[in-house]
C-alpha cells in the first residue's frame, strides 16, 4: 500500500526531503570531499541527516548518490567501489525510513559533469553504460523510485533515462534545473521537457535547484500547461545564496517555502520539497503546509 505509484494514483500529495550538500556542510562536510564517500567514511553522518528529514514530515528521502557515477566518481578514492557507494547509500536510506512508516526512498541520480559529444568528450554508449551500473545498484541496493535530477540537456537526461529503464522497471521521476530563470543552460524549456519526457514514459516529471520560488512557480504552470493532472515534483532551492563568510547562505524562510510549496500543489505538484539551503525545518513547514 505505501508503493510510489500506488500513492499518486490514490491523490496523495507526498513530502520530500530537502538538501543533501549544504547541509552536510553545515554538519562538518570539508571542501574538496564528495558526499558520497561519507557514505562509507561516515555513514553516520549520512544517517543523521536523513533521519532529520524522516522526523520532519519527509514522505520520501534520497540517497546520497547524487554524483554516483563512475564518471563523476572517477577521482575518488572509491573510484573502484562505485556499486558499493550506491547500495550502501540506499540500504541507509531505507534505515532512516524505517523510523516512520511508509516513508519511501528515491535513488537520487545527477548529471555525470561532462558535456555529450559534440559539445564535449561523453559519448550516448558510455552515459548510458553508466547510468545502467548506478541504476543498478540502487535498485539492489532497496530504493522505491529513481529520481533522475538536476539535468539542463535533453541529451544527458535521455540517456540517464535509458540507462535506468534498460535494468530496472522502478518508477522514475525525470527532473530538470532551470538556472537562467525559466530556462536551463543549455536553452531548454519547461514545455518542451515536459512533452519529451512525458512522451519518453517518465512516471513524474518535475523541477528542482534552479533559481527562486517564483521561477518555480512559473515552471509549474508551464508544465501544468501542456497537460493538467500529470504528475508533477517540485524540489526548488531555498531562494538565491549570496556568500557571507565564504559560505553561501540562504535566507528564505521555512514559512515561506511552506506557502509556495501549497501554490504549487494547486499546480499540480504530487511532491513538494527543497534543494540547496533547504533544512529539515523547511520540510516541517512544508509539510504542515500541505498536509496541515
Amino acid at each position: 500500500m505505501y508503493k510510489f505509484l500506488q500513492r499518486l494514483q490514490a491523490a496523495e500529495t507526498l513530502v520530500a526531503d530537502g538538501a543533501t550538500g549544504t547541509n552536510l556542510q553545515k554538519m562538518g562536510l570539508k571542501t574538496g570531499t564528495i558526499p558520497e564517500e561519507l557514505v562509507i567514511d561516515q555513514p553516520d553522518l549520512i544517517l543523521k541527516l536523513e533521519s532529520a528529514f524522516v522526523a520532519a514530515g519527509s514522505d520520501i528521502i534520497l540517497t546520497c548518490t547524487f554524483g554516483g557515477t563512475r564518471l563523476r566518481m572517477k577521482e575518488s578514492k572509491y573510484a573502484d567501489r562505485v556499486k558499493e557507494v550506491n547500495q550502501r547509500a540506499a540500504e541507509l536510506a531505507r534505515r532512516a525510513a524505517s523510523a516512520r512508516e511508509g516513508v519511501l526512498v528515491g535513488g537520487s541520480i545527477g548529471p555525470t559533469g561532462l558535456l555529450m559529444k559534440p559539445l564535449g568528450p561523453l559519448s550516448p554508449e558510455e552515459a548510458i553504460a553508466a547510468y545502467a551500473e548506478q541504476a543498478q545498484a540502487l535498485a539492489e541496493g532497496g530504493v522505491d523510485l529513481l529520481v533522475i535530477e538536476t539535468m539542463f540537456a535533453f541529451e544527458e537526461a535521455d540517456a540517464a533515462l535509458e540507462g535506468a529503464r534498460s535494468v530496472t522497471d522502478l518508477p522514475v521521476v525525470v527532473s530538470f534545473s532551470y538556472d537562467r530563470g525559466v530556462r536551463t543552460m543549455m536553452g531548454v524549456k519547461p514545455a518542451d521537457m515536459f512533452k519529451r519526457y512525458r512522451e519518453k514514459g517518465a512516471d513524474v516529471i518535475g523541477a528542482n535547484c534552479g533559481t527562486t520560488l517564483e521561477n518555480m512557480e512559473k515552471i509549474l504552470q508551464e508544465y501544468a500547461a501542456v497537460e493538467a493532472g500529470f504528475p508533477l515534483w517540485a524540489k526548488p532551492n531555498a531562494g538565491l545564496p549570496r556568500m557571507e563568510g565564504g559560505q553561501s547562505i540562504y535566507d528564505v524562510t521555512p514559512e515561506t517555502m511552506g506557502e509556495f510549496a501549497r501554490k504549487y500543489v494547486t499546480l499540480g505538484a504530487r511532491i513538494v520539497g527543497g534543494c540547496c539551503g533547504s533544512s529539515p525545518e523547511h520540510v516541517a513547514a512544508i509539510a504542515k503546509a500541505v498536509k496541515g
